[in-house]
């Protein structure tokens, strides 16, 4: 038995709020946890949408049934098989969707910020590392850096992308061990950050999310 790969056009989606007129400032990119749909996390974000900016969420590309029985459907950025081509089609896809909205939005004229919740966390930054987006803020939400990624060659896009790690008390997905590597690694490297706390478990918490967006 012999494997073998080939590259394959496929079709994507992406869902959005807010409009690109000549009020905006800032262009959101939120990549949704495992098993979410980004429709439905998207509508996380709706107090965001104040008129000044526009949040795009991107889907994972493999959809699948996370309740056979009630026909229910969410989606995945990764697995561990093919592990590596998957994350590079996903960093070349985000890419892609990049220039796609920088095609009618002058990105000179707005601040870019990339917040990924639990797997889109880690989608998230190894997107902001590996990619061709240039970006203001990463955010990354209930999870850490994955551990495979090269942070010294991340370096100076992390540095230029405000890295912001936020963390529930009760998040059972990152508890203080597994954070206190993450900003090890992150100090050791000498790379800036900032870790915001809040009482709760995994999920997005909206007052959290609502000062992150004022700052």
């Amino acid at each position: 038995m012999h494997e073998h790969h080939f590259t394959v056009p496929r079709t994507t989606r992406y869902f959005t709020l807010g409009q690109a007129d000549h009020r905006l400032s800032e262009v959101w990119f939120v990549c949704h946890g495992y098993g979410q749909l980004a429709s439905d996390f998207l509508q996380l974000f709706a107090a965001l949408d104040n008129g000044t900016r526009l949040i795009v969420a991107p889907e994972g590309l493999s959809r699948y049934y996370t309740n056979h029985a009630r026909g229910e459907i969410g989606a995945s950025w990764m697995t561990r098989e093919e592990r590596l081509a998957e994350v590079s089609d996903y960093v070349r896809y985000l890419d892609r969707l990049y220039e796609h909205v920088f095609q009618t939005v002058p990105r000179s004229s707005v601040s870019v910020r990339v917040l990924g919740f639990s797997q889109g966390g880690a989608t998230a930054a190894r997107w902001v590392s590996l990619g061709r987006a240039i970006v203001d803020r990463l955010i990354v939400w209930g999870e850490g850096l994955p551990p495979d990624l090269d942070l010294e060659m991340a370096w100076g896009k992390f540095e230029d992308s405000r890295l912001t790690l936020v963390v529930g008390t009760d998040d059972p997905y990152i508890d203080e061990t597994r954070l206190a590597s993450v900003e090890a690694r992150l100090m050791e490297h000498e790379i800036p950050y900032e870790t915001v706390r809040y009482d709760g478990g995994h999920y997005l918490d909206g007052n959290v999310l609502r000062s992150l967006a004022a700052t």
